[in-house]
Parts: structure tokens; C-alpha cells; sequence
């Protein structure tokens, strides 16, 4: 017969894998390593996509990945920097990050599906931001920091981070009973309280009313850690479910906001990167030719006699010539010019959009704020939002002061250019066009100011870049640092400053963004990230209170001396079944030397229970090696086992037969044939103060034969599978984390399933 299963695909890969995780939506699946990579192949001869190098920024060490329900974003925690980052499914780059207080064990990102008419309303009337705000241009692709994140043909991928609209959610699980949601993966909708121990799996309902965790508790004396299993139930988790609409809106602006931040972040970052630009142009122009003066003349007065006599010194007229020559010339003009104006165009078209968009979803969220009825149960504070408009008005207003600046900037910049260009043509005599040689009183006045403002010498600045040549003018605007501007803006004979000043009243006025003169971009925009963070920590705290245990048992202990293998890949494995809100819980207990897998059933509501709430699981002979009727049926170990789909688990076996060449088996499991109803009388009474595994003799227990749903899996020491049973594959990892083998589970024509559900029914 022909083996179940066809192989697709196989690997001995360079570093053990900790993780495995396939895409929702595409045969892709993600791995991370030891050594702290992440990694994205094909289904196809496993073939690598991309892979994403540990940095010191975000972390080394991966301990747990969780994809978005679409497949269009891989989100992975970091354990040493406490992060997690959100990464774009087609290119290694983070699109957003944020930091968690505890190391992250366990996450699962999912959709919730429950419908309702005034969600579906919501779904629908997504888009009437799109049709009152402007398009945010595309960031452009040109600079560094952009051209690692944005693939060529669009840049808007910033806009991927918004998702679609359908509500889903991110939930964290860490060290010390720690458990996050995180809507839209973005914004965090409850901190949950209450579970203790560190996270080995967590589920949550798809109507949000039920969440189930897995956590590890350990005692400091004890070598062996308990493995306990708690519910939060429908009753206590009410805010997320009865305000489901509310949150959703909420946490939908929420994400806007975030998108729209990361995108304000880039744009400056852009902007950074054009002027550094220039710095370094006019460095390597001319700082040469302030260090090999000689003469006690500064570079200053040298210019100003050139300016003032029109005859240059000798010195000064050899480096211009010799090192800077008109060609230079021409060329440092051009490309400064050009770097000023696409600073110009940042601030104008990204800053300025970026911020009106954020000023849109504010005054939205005040409004809602504003309705208390719905609004103020989940923790939504008017006062908040307020500050944090003001916020966002004070960075506009900065902006807008840069343009002015640059404008200035550059206009003297331009005269000084073409004075110079003329200077240097006179020297080497050549012919001056006369439309050059016009020089009014005004470019005069430019001239001098460039020259007063730019070389005049500023010993402070010496360590700096640009250090002979005083450009701060512009760059102390784009420096992330607390200091005050070096020379902020000139606000003498201001008629409305002083207005202002003199105006009691008007100081305090709500109606008026504050303004603060004396500091950089850079610094009022990380103060109106910290007010706009915030109005999104309150929601989570309020909504986590309502989230309250109903059950908590505990399954079985563990021994430290198995803690090498890596923590993401040991059972129990969490499931919900969102037909029939069910909770499942795979586990194995030791019992006679044989792992037998265990399936614990819940149902979402904690005050209605499942019949056969728990049962084991033994494996008849499937290799049918020794047909002799009185051998022991027992004799597989469940090694690895998850729930392929609602109906199925699948699983890895090994033979416990003491004989050479101990077979490993893949195979699956149809739930239809575990839950038959022949015998109910043994029903197994769980007092909950005993731990599982000390009665696991009573557990009852089914024997299954498999079909044809196996295959051995030859010259492999298998151990983990991973699988997704939407795209019907699964991969089979090693007992050393380096070989993969994967494979498509669903290969079988139609007559002989119809055959399997026959002889399942007999």
C-alpha cells in the first residue's frame, strides 16, 4: 500500500530549531533557531525564504512566534530584551515593536468570530477615515532605513501593520503568571491577573468569553515543576464580550494611532539620514581646507575680505582652486540644495499628513471618550486625550518651525554658492556671464550672514560632525537628544509671541498649543509618544481586573532533567474548537515506562461540563510485526502530539519494543474514534485537589487502531510535529532540532476516505 502522506521535503539544517510555526494562509512556515534567527521556507523542498539575523536592538534569543490570523504579519518574542516584534511575512524587517515587563513563554494571535450587527456595521464603515483624510504619501524608498523594510514596488507598506478590520487578538504569556491581549496585535486590551506560573500554552475562545492557560509552577525547593491548568470563565471575562463593539472601535483607533506613530518615526528617521547627507559633503569639502591653514587669519575673516575687497589671500585662493575647484563647487551646491529640499518635502508631505491623521483619530477617540455610557466602563478617559492632542499640536507647530529654518537656511546658502562660483571663476579668470555678476545689497547680507552663521568657529562643537562648519542651524532640530536647541529661533519683535506673553488669559487657554522654544523635533515628538502611550495603557488594566479564574487543576509533574529539550515544543498543547466551544488540552503521562497521550475536554462555558471530560489514549499494534494475539497492545509512546483540525490530532509515535531500529511513526488521530459513547458508566471522577497523574491508573483509557492514517518515518529519530491543518501540511522535526522532514497530509482520493468513515462507523 501506498504510504499516508507524501514527503515534500527534507533538511538537515546548521542550527537546532527551538520553533516552529506554519502560516495561517500560505504553505510558509517559520522557524527560529539557537541561535536567535528567524527563519521563513517553503513547503516546496523546504526551501529558505528569508531569514532574519539576531541584532542587538531587538534580541537573541527567540522564545516564542505566533502568526496574524491573514498570514501577512509573523510576530516573535525576544526573552533578553523583553520585546516583541511584529515582522512582515515579505521582507525580514520589523514593522513595529514594543517592550513587555516579563520574558515571554507562549503566544497565540487569534481571530475572534463572533458576530454581532453592530460589529458587522463597524466591519463595513471601516473606511470613512479613507474617505475624509488624504492618502499618507508612500515614505520614500531611497534611504536606508526604508529600503531594509519596503519591498520596491509600494512603500505604503506601513499600512500593512492596520490588518483587516475583522477583530483579532495577540495574547502573551510569560514568566510569573503574566498574560497580555494585545488587539489587532497591537494595542494592549487587558492585563490579566491572577495565574500563577510561567506560561506553557494559552487558548482563548473565539467569542472572547473563555480563556484557558497551561503554566508551570515551580517551587524554589522543589527540583520538579507542577503543570496546572486554569479556565477563566464566561462569567468574569464580561467586559471583553458584552463590550465587544466598544473594544473593538477602540482598539481599531488604537492601531491607527500606533501605525500612524511608526510612521511619523520613519519619516524623521528619513529625515535624519538627509542631512547627515550634507554633513557629510561638507566635511570632506571643507574641512580639509580649515585644517591645512596656516596663517592666524580665521576661515571667516578670510571670506569676509574676499567678500568686502573682492582679493583673496594667497592661501585661500590655492585651496580654493586646488581642492575645492569650481566643478566641486558646482557639485556641493547641488546636492545640499537637494538634501534641504527633501527634508523640506519630509516635513511637508509625511510629518504634516502624519499628524493631521493623528489629530483625526484623537478627536474621534475624545468623542468616544465623551460617551460615557458605553465608553467609560472600559477605562477611555477624556482627560487623557486631551493632553494628548495638545501633544500632537505642539509637535505640528515644531514642524512648521523647521520648514521656517530651512527656508532661511537655504536661502543663504544659495547666495553664499553663487558668490563663491563667480569668486572662483574671476580667479581662474574665465568668463562671467553678467546675469551672475549682478550682486545685489541684499545676496550681500546673505552672504555675510551664512558666512557668521557657518564658519564661525565653535570650539564645543569640535567633536561633532560638521566640525569646522557650523550647519547646526537645521541638524540641532534632528538630533535625539534632551538638550536645548543650540541657537533656537529668533523671537524678538515677534508681534504675536509678545501678544501672548502679556495676554494672562491666553496662556492657559486649551485652544492654544503649547510651544517650546528651545527644543528639538526629536524630543516634542517622543514627549507625544509617551502622552499618546499613556491613554493606551488605562483600557488594559481596567478590562484585565474583570478577567477572573473559575478553574484551576493540576495535571502532572515534570522533572528538571528534561528541561534540554527547548521549552516551546513540550506537550500540553491547547486547543478551541470554535463550532462547538470546546477547550482541549493534549498532555502525556508516564504510566509502565509508556507515554500515553492524554486528552482533557472543557467546555468554554465553565458551568456546563462535556461528557468524557478526560480520557487516555493507547495505540493498538499498527506495524503488526508480532501478529501473536497475547502481545502487549501497548506498545507505542506518544512522543509529540497537536490538533491538526477541529476532527484530528496528530501525532508522533515510537515503539516501545526493546529491539534494534525503534520505529517512529507519524500518524493521525480522528477524535470520532477516542469519543465513542459505548460505555458512559466510567465516568472519571476528578477531585481537583488531587493531582492528575497520581490517578492516572483510573483514567479510562481507549485503545485505537489506526487505518491507513500512518507512515514510519524511516531514518529519523523523530520527535516534535508541527501542523496546519487549513493548508494540510505538517513538519516533523528530529530529536536533535537539525533534521526536518515535512509533508502533505492529504493525499488520498475520494473512494478511500468514504472506506475509512465505513469502517470508523463499524
Amino acid at each position: 500500500a501506498m504510504p499516508a502522506f507524501r514527503q515534500v521535503g527534507e533538511k538537515q539544517l546548521p542550527q537546532e530549531v527551538v520553533f516552529m510555526a506554519w502560516s495561517p494562509k500560505r504553505d510558509l512556515i517559520a522557524l527560529a533557531n539557537r541561535a536567535g534567527e528567524v527563519l521563513l521556507h517553503r513547503l516546496a523542498n523546504f526551501q529558505r525564504v528569508w531569514s532574519l539575523p539576531p541584532n542587538e536592538n531587538t534580541g537573541k534569543e527567540v522564545t516564542a512566534l505566533a502568526w496574524r490570523p491573514d498570514g501577512k504579519i509573523l510576530a516573535f518574542g525576544l526573552a533578553d530584551t523583553k520585546r516583541i516584534i511584529l515582522c512582515d511575512v515579505e521582507k525580514p524587517e520589523s514593522l513595529h515593536s514594543f517592550s513587555v515587563d516579563l520574558s515571554i513563554t507562549y503566544m497565540h494571535w487569534m481571530e475572534v468570530t463572533e458576530e454581532s450587527s453592530v460589529l458587522t456595521s463597524f466591519y463595513n464603515a471601516e473606511d470613512e477615515s479613507n474617505l475624509l483624510l488624504p492618502k499618507l504619501p508612500a515614505l520614500p524608498k531611497n534611504y536606508s532605513t526604508t529600503a531594509k523594510i519596503f519591498s520596491e514596488e509600494k512603500s505604503d507598506e506601513i499600512m500593512k501593520l492596520l490588518g483587516d478590520v475583522r477583530l483579532n487578538a495577540l495574547i502573551l504569556g510569560g514568566s510569573s503568571g503574566f498574560i497580555e491581549i494585545y488587539a489587532y496585535g497591537m494595542f494592549k486590551i487587558a492585563t490579566v491577573t491572577g495565574v500563577a506560573g510561567s506560561c506553557r500554552g494559552l487558548c482563548l475562545s473565539s467569542d472572547l468569553k473563555s480563556l484557558s492557560v497551561i503554566t508551570e509552577i515551580r517551587d524554589s525547593s522543589d527540583s520538579e515543576a507542577e503543570i496546572t491548568y486554569f479556565q477563566a470563565s464566561k462569567e468574569l471575562n464580561i467586559l471583553l464580550s458584552s463590550y465587544l463593539p466598544e473594544v473593538t472601535r477602540m482598539a481599531r483607533k488604537f492601531t491607527h494611532i500606533s501605525t500612524l506613530l511608526q510612521y511619523i518615526k520613519l519619516s524623521l528617521t528619513c529625515m535624519c539620514e538627509a542631512w547627515e547627507e550634507i554633513l557629510m559633503q561638507m566635511d570632506s569639502r571643507l574641512t580639509k581646507f580649515v585644517q591645512e591653514k596656516n596663517t592666524t587669519t580665521s576661515v571667516q575673516d578670510e571670506f569676509m575680505q574676499l567678500l568686502l575687497w573682492g582679493k583673496a589671500s594667497l592661501e585661500l585662493q590655492a585651496l580654493l582652486m586646488n581642492q575645492l575647484t569650481v566643478k566641486g563647487l558646482k557639485k556641493l551646491g547641488q546636492s545640499i540644495e537637494s538634501s534641504y529640499s527633501s527634508i523640506q518635502k519630509l516635513v511637508i508631505s509625511h510629518l504634516q499628513s502624519g499628524s493631521e491623521a493623528l489629530l483625526y483619530h484623537l478627536s474621534e477617540l475624545k468623542g468616544m471618550a465623551l460617551w460615557k455610557q458605553k465608553y467609560e466602563s472600559l477605562g477611555l478617559d477624556a482627560s487623557g486625550i486631551e493632553e494628548a492632542i495638545t501633544a500632537v499640536g505642539s509637535f505640528i507647530l515644531k514642524a512648521n518651525e523647521l520648514l521656517q529654518v530651512i527656508d532661511s537656511s537655504m536661502k543663504n546658502f544659495k547666495a553664499f554658492f553663487r558668490w563663491l562660483y563667480v569668486a572662483m571663476l574671476r580667479m581662474s579668470e574665465d568668463h562671467v556671464l553678467p546675469e551672475l555678476n549682478k550682486m545685489t545689497q541684499k545676496d550681500i547680507t546673505f552672504v555675510a550672514d551664512f558666512l557668521t552663521e557657518h564658519f564661525n568657529e565653535a570650539p564645543e562643537l569640535y567633536n561633532r560632525k560638521g566640525k569646522y562648519f557650523n550647519v547646526e542651524r537645521v541638524g540641532q532640530y534632528l538630533k535625539d537628544e534632551d538638550d536645548d536647541l543650540v541657537s533656537p529661533p529668533n523671537t524678538e519683535g515677534n508681534q504675536w509671541f509678545n501678544f501672548l506673553k502679556n495676554s494672562t488669559h491666553l496662556k492657559e487657554s486649551p485652544l492654544l498649543f503649547p510651544y517650546y522654544p528651545e527644543k528639538s523635533l526629536h524630543f516634542v515628538k517622543r514627549q507625544m509618544e509617551g502622552v499618546i502611550d499613556q491613554c493606551l495603557q488605562k483600557p488594559a488594566d481596567v478590562i484585565g481586573k474583570s478577567v477572573h479564574q473559575a478553574v484551576c487543576m493540576s495535571l502532572y509533574k515534570i522533572s528538571q532533567s528534561e528541561d534540554s529539550t527547548p521549552q516551546l515544543f513540550k506537550l500540553p498543547f491547547l486547543w478551541n474548537d470554535k463550532t462547538s466551544n470546546i477547550h482541549y488540552v493534549l498532555f502525556t503521562i508516564l504510566e509502565n515506562s509508556v507515554s500515553k497521550i492524554h486528552i482533557l475536554r472543557r467546555h468554554t462555558d465553565t458551568s456546563r461540563s462535556v461528557s468524557n471530560g478526560i480520557l487516555a489514549v493507547e495505540f493498538g499494534n499498527i506495524l503488526n510485526n508480532s501478529m501473536s494475539e497475547n502481545s502487549d497492545s501497548r506498545c507505542y509512546s506518544c512522543l509529540d502530539a497537536h490538533f491538526y483540525d477541529d476532527e484530528t490530532v496528530t501525532v508522533v509515535l515510537k515503539e516501545n519494543v526493546e529491539q534494534e531500529g525503534k520505529e517512529r511513526v507519524l500518524a493521525q488521530l480522528p477524535l470520532s474514534s477516542v469519543y465513542t459513547d459505548e460505555d458512559p458508566d466510567r465516568k472519571f471522577i476528578w477531585d481537583s485537589t488531587e493531582r492528575l497523574d497520581e490517578r492516572s491508573g483510573e483514567i479510562p483509557t481507549r485503545t485505537v487502531f489506526l487505518e491507513n492514517q500512518w507512515r514510519v518515518l524511516e531514518n529519523m529519530k523523530a520527535q516534535y510535529v508541527s501542523v496546519n491543518g487549513i493548508r494540510k501540511v505538517s513538519c516533523v522535526l528530529s530529536s536533535n532540532l537539525r533534521h526536518v522532514r515535512v509533508f502533505e497530509m492529504d493525499v488520498e482520493d475520494d473512494g478511500e476516505v468514504e472506506e475509512e468513515e465505513e469502517e470508523e462507523t463499524t
